[in-house]
């Protein structure tokens, strides 16, 4: 039963996050936290978020953006795998409240990020990708900290999903090294679930894919808002 509420998490998360451009560790991390160890959770969504990015790849192969790939992809590499460092060094406890505040802050950012307009540069896409590069590592959620400065080079929808996933690629490759060389492993019956997660989770960017143009991405981004103020006080409080 564990197994099959995780496929239908990884499901639903592939959809939208490939829609909002999020990624799915946006949803499944502060769901999984409840239930799994934080670093074996971030690690479990970090190989399904991989194959993620596989088939954002895959299927949104129109076109990419290699200069920009090289720039958030390769300050991300470092600082992704620095953050994976730092979550393997915190004790539980204080990781579950530090995943709380910044998903508080990480609300606020989705919701007010509308307004922030970053200037499309070589700074910027180095910051973008070190930021986001970061708190991939550290709490295995950087996505949208990734869209907002993506999205200030207006990329065609299909070139920004596949330049992201690229990047996301790079970054997940380096934090799941990082974890799994920092001893971090997964119960036998979680490595055997991903032989159905990770198809899962292609199903789940199949749908979006006849979808991403007829969903307004606003809608999404503040559903999922609203949703991590409510588990980020959750774990603030009792982690």
């Amino acid at each position: 039963m564990e197994i099959f509420a995780i496929a239908v998490l990884t499901l639903v998360a592939s959809t939208m996050g490939t829609i909002t451009g999020f990624g799915t560790s946006t949803l499944m991390i502060p769901v999984l936290v409840m239930v799994l160890p934080p670093v074996e959770a971030i690690f479990l969504v970090a190989i399904i978020h991989w194959f993620g990015n596989v088939w954002k790849v895959t299927l949104f192969h129109k076109g990419f953006n290699p200069k920009l790939i090289a720039l958030f992809g390769v300050v991300g590499l470092l600082t992704s795998y620095l953050g994976a460092s730092v979550s393997l060094g915190a004790g539980k406890e204080i990781l579950l409240r530090c995943l709380g505040f910044f998903l508080a802050g990480y609300a606020a950012f989705l919701l007010f990020q509308a307004k922030f307009k970053v200037h499309a540069g070589n700074l910027a896409a180095l910051c973008g990708g070190a930021l986001s590069g970061f708190f991939a590592g550290m709490f295995g959620i950087g996505g949208a900290i990734r869209s907002l400065f993506l999205s200030a080079f207006d990329l065609p929808k299909e070139m920004y999903i596949a330049t992201a996933g690229a990047i996301g690629l790079m970054v997940d490759a380096t934090r799941i090294i990082a974890y799994f060389t920092g001893g971090t492993t997964l119960p036998p019956n979680l490595w055997w679930s991903l032989l159905l997660l990770i198809p899962v989770s292609f199903a789940g960017a199949q749908v979006a894919k006849r979808i991403v143009d007829k969903i307004p991405q606003e809608k999404f981004r503040r559903v999922i808002a609203i949703f991590l103020v409510i588990i980020a006080g959750k774990l603030m409080a009792f982690p």
